[in-house]
């Protein structure tokens, strides 16, 4: 059997195994990405990328590329206005009271999943990732060395030994069950569809999130586009192929109405169960994004969750792969992850109880919903939904360290302003050295650490870095010094050569 050789395999080439293979060649790793599917799958699935999840990808260059996307395909979703005359971005359960406030800004992509894919593929591809479809996973073995895989590809089986593997396959993911990593959770109570049909009536229902006796239908935001739960158990047979009359009888049941569905274009199922990987790491094989934590899609947090995965993992494990910092380093991946996903399955799992049909329910929102106009709680659970208040403890008695900032944050330099995101691109550290004493102590860690001259609004007139993710790791105010934790998160300095 052949075998190859490479340096990072990624397994599923959605958007958080593309967004992984990006952050390992922006550092040279080589990677090869395996996907089992010919093509993109093009079922309707996540619509749009926010908060946190929107900043990383401005942070790597693609916001051009994704407006222009934006433009061609016109979205435009009319939402309610919040009593008072503040414009709601965003809901929890379906309540449309989220806003923004002074203290939370996120931004919002809108972009189809499908296309999202393709962006990120040719980004990555562009890199010099090689991305292999029609290639699967059949098995794979470890060592104090690598990884041994093998696989199955329109030629035949083949080897492949990589330093390292990378599980990006989904929430069935082969990865994840072939290494044995223990998935505990809760299971489904719904049965969920979403579809993208031509109706014989589209104003059936009105163009929002309606709770009937029947369970949820939301109506839009584009024409035909149609999101149904019904609350009586999970799917009998998630396998099955989802059909127009399924789908069909599921809007009837809830809505009442004699809807028709004449074609549909995209029809999924899902269900709510919400499970979480008790570590997303075993010696040299990895998780990200659903195969290692799986919720409901209410709050638009898959994306979120998995995009952050792969911002956190990219940097660390390219450092590792190339020899540059000590394996330990990838044990932070799950210390700092595996918390923001288990909140993320407890508010999903808030939004389905919340979401139920019944009187008891409906006073519990319009309680919920009145809470929703006192700003502490409407900041509160705008930081929950966009991620934007999501601090890692960086044993630092710093507010800012361990919080990450919008990338827009302007960073004034000896030339002018500059965006925080523009000084990001290359995918490295980035040192804002408001004197030459902090410059000239990151010299050792050159190639892995960007240095600039200047100051920020984070924290005017001190030095601060910041990691590939965003996230603040240390700044001058900190009892510790700079040399710790340039070694702490960068591998030890570089001795110049003789």
């Amino acid at each position: 059997m052949e075998r190859q050789h490479t340096g990072v395999v990624v397994s599923g080439a959605g958007p958080i195994g593309l967004a992984l293979a990006v952050e390992l060649r922006l550092h040279g790793v080589e990677v090869v990405v395996l996907e089992r599917l010919a093509a993109v799958d093009r079922r309707v699935k996540a619509g749009a990328v926010h908060g946190r999840a929107a900043e990383m990808l401005d942070r790597r260059g693609l916001t051009d590329a994704i407006t222009r996307i934006q433009e061609s395909i016109m979205v435009a979703a009319a939402k309610p206005a919040l009593r008072g005359g503040s414009v709601p971005r965003g809901h929890f359960a379906g309540i449309w009271a989220l806003r923004e406030t002074p203290y939370e800004a996120a931004g919002l992509a809108i972009i189809p999943q499908d296309r999202l894919e393709e962006l990120l593929a040719e980004h990555a591809a562009g890199l010099g990732a090689e991305i292999r479809r029609e290639h699967e996973l059949h098995a794979y073995e470890q060592d104090g060395a690598g990884v041994t895989l093998t696989v199955g590809g329109p030629d035949g089986r083949y080897e492949l030994r990589a330093g390292h593997l990378v599980g990006a396959d989904g929430g069935r993911s082969r990865v994840r069950k072939l290494g044995g990593f223990a998935f505990p959770g809760t299971d489904g109570i719904i049965t969920g569809y979403q579809a993208l049909a031509e109706l014989d009536d589209p104003g059936f229902a009105p163009r929002r999130w309606n709770r009937y006796p029947g369970g949820l239908l939301v109506n839009g935001p584009t024409p035909g586009r149609l999101l149904m739960v019904e609350f009586d158990g999970p799917p009998a047979d998630r396998d099955a192929p989802v059909t127009l009359a399924e789908v069909q009888a599921a809007a009837r049941r809830i809505t009442g109405t004699r809807v028709t569905l004449k074609s549909a274009a995209s029809l999924t199922r899902f269900t709510d169960n919400a499970r979480l990987a008790d570590t997303y790491r075993d010696g040299r094989v990895l998780l990200a994004g659903d195969a290692a934590h799986v919720h409901s899609p209410f709050g638009g947090q898959g994306l979120l969750l998995g995009l952050g995965d792969a911002a956190n993992l990219g940097w660390k494990l390219a450092l590792v792969a190339r020899g540059e910092a000590p394996d330990a380093l990838l044990d932070t991946y799950t210390e700092e992850r595996r918390p923001v996903a288990a909140r993320v399955l407890d508010n999903t799992r808030a939004q389905v109880a919340l979401l139920r049909p019944g009187p008891h329910v409906d006073a519990l929102r319009e309680i919920f919903t009145r809470m929703l106009d006192h700003d502490d709680a409407n900041r509160y659970l705008t930081g929950v939904i966009t991620g934007s208040d999501v601090r890692y403890d960086l044993g630092s008695a710093q507010d800012i360290v361990g919080r990450c900032y919008a990338p827009d944050t302007a960073v004034r330099t000896p030339g002018g302003e500059v965006r925080l995101a523009d000084l990001q691109r290359s995918g490295r550290g980035v040192l804002i050295a408001a004197d030459e004493v902090h410059a000239a102590a990151a010299a050792g860690w050159a190639g892995r650490v960007d240095v600039v001259a200047g100051t920020s609004g984070l924290a005017p007139g001190a030095s601060i870095l910041v990691r590939a993710d965003g996230f603040v790791a240390w700044t001058s105010g900190d009892a510790a010094p700079l040399e710790d934790a340039l070694t702490r998160w960068y591998g030890a300095a570089r001795v110049p050569a003789a």
